[in-house]
């Protein structure tokens, strides 16, 4: 082993295990950051893997493949891990491992790795995907590997020169479809989390005292528009976050099972994904049949625990896509929703593919159903219960 290619953050986890691998190893470390949304000065991210002594340092700009080949999926899946969690990070990690895989590939290295702790479900995702594409390729991961905390790795950053400071709280995490934090006051679950804690929305209490509308449109059940207005992927998250984080909707608080087998509190601030989920299940009710409703239920529950633990290319996630996808082919439509100090709800929505009959539905007396059929019908829907219970009626309670 003489090369390693590091997944690269810029942080203090993944800066110490640069240095920890050289020293360690003795290799040749490639460094690769992917850019997923979650902002920050990538050149200093760059400068900062040079100035530790990588050999060469890759930026993958890889927004609009996140967004168009691992959120619309999560979208079209209705994406929510024990129905609370919208799945953020845990799309982004095999994205970034398949880029460090293609790196290795191309720099002809013959080991990976990252800077996960052993607690956490990102070396789940991170090593599953490796393993999957590449499963020649040596996985390291130093942070576990030594069971650093965060004490030691800023004497080990100072001793070495690496430039961290102590002030850092909490541990955060974020792309384009939300920002988890974790750590600090939050691990006391009997605490409110501090308003610090949150940078995309504002508090409840000092957002507008006017409610604000949205309207998000469909094709084929991913958005395409905000507000009639056609965007790109990245452009309508980017721009509906901001506007559900002004309005305080986004944010969750739970607590939350591991792969690993712990139970966690879980803080998450997710104010697009929020937005459009809940859109695109009313969109689907207005569309669907009951029957596809409630096994699509199934499916996406079954599609998000996958992808929650790491299985990013389990053989059945593809099977329940083929299902998934066929479903989405009547999702469109447009949904318009009202935010108001943390509150979201769906007030209006239409599609050429509705089942919903105003005719059918109203009560007036221009109702075209025909309410005479309804006897027949009580008649044969409670046959087995009746005959059921005259069976069984000496033994009911």
């Amino acid at each position: 082993m003489d090369k390693v290619v590091l997944a690269y953050s810029g942080g203090l986890d993944t800066s110490v295990s640069i240095i920890w691998l050289q020293e360690k190893y003795n290799v040749d470390v490639y460094t690769v950051t992917v850019d997923v949304g979650q902002g920050g000065d990538f050149k200093l991210v760059e400068d900062m893997a040079y100035k530790l002594g990588v050999v060469k340092h890759f930026f993958i700009d890889a927004k609009r493949d996140f967004v168009e080949n691992y959120v619309f999926p999560s979208i079209k899946a209705n994406g929510l891990y024990e129905g609370k969690y919208p799945l953020s990070s845990a799309l982004s990690r095999p994205l970034i491992a398949k880029n460090v895989v293609e790196v290795a590939k191309a720099v002809k290295a013959d080991a990976v790795a990252h800077g996960c702790t052993g607690k956490g479900n990102d070396q789940v995702r991170i090593e599953t995907t490796i393993k999957a594409l590449n499963p020649n390729l040596k996985v390291l991961a130093p942070v576990r590997e030594w069971g650093l905390d965060r004490e030691f790795e800023l004497e080990y950053a100072r001793k070495h020169g690496i430039p961290f400071s102590r002030e850092k709280i909490y541990s955060v995490d974020q792309n384009l479809w939300g920002r988890s934090i974790e750590c600090g006051p939050l691990e006391d679950i009997e605490l409110e989390p501090p308003s610090d804690v949150f940078k995309w929305t504002i508090d409840p209490e000092k957002a507008p005292d006017r409610a604000e509308y949205v309207t998000i449109g469909f094709e084929n059940g991913v958005p395409t528009s905000l507000n009639g207005e056609t965007l790109d992927g990245v452009t309508l998250l980017t721009r509906l976050n901001e506007v559900a984080g002004r309005n305080a909707v986004g944010r969750i608080d739970h607590i939350e099972d591991r792969v690993v087998g712990i139970k966690t509190r879980e803080v998450y601030e997710c104010p697009a994904a929020v937005c459009i989920l809940e859109a695109h299940k009313d969109l689907e009710k207005l569309v669907l049949t009951p029957s596809q409703l409630s096994f699509k239920e199934l499916v996406d529950r079954q599609w998000s625990f996958l992808v929650y633990a790491g299985m990013w290319y389990e053989p059945l996630k593809q099977d329940l896509e083929e299902f998934i996808n066929s479903s989405q082919r009547f999702v469109e439509g447009w949904v318009k929703l009202k935010l108001y100090k943390g509150g979201l709800r769906v007030v209006s929505r239409m599609s050429k593919y509705s089942l919903y009959s105003k005719d059918l539905a109203t009560y007036s007396v221009k109702s075209v159903f025909d309410q005479s059929a309804a006897p027949g019908f009580i008649e044969i829907w409670s046959l087995p219960l009746r005959t059921a219970h005259t069976a069984r009626k000496s033994r009911w309670r």
